[in-house]
């Protein structure tokens, strides 16, 4: 199984967008990620927080 976490800027609307195509979203653990489960029951997270460049 792979866990994604993908940014996005509004975490409000991603998660939105995200339950309007399948998803549900349960208790949050915490105010800065938005944790979702897809329709299969996947886990996979909302985060404004980008990786550091590699380079």
């Amino acid at each position: 199984m792979v866990h994604l976490d993908l940014t996005a800027d509004d975490l409000g609307a991603a998660a939105e967008r995200a339950v309007a195509l399948g998803a549900t979203l349960p208790e949050q653990p915490d105010p800065h990620w938005r944790v979702l489960l897809d329709p299969a029951g996947h886990p996979f997270c909302l985060t404004p927080f980008t990786p550091d460049a590699v380079g």
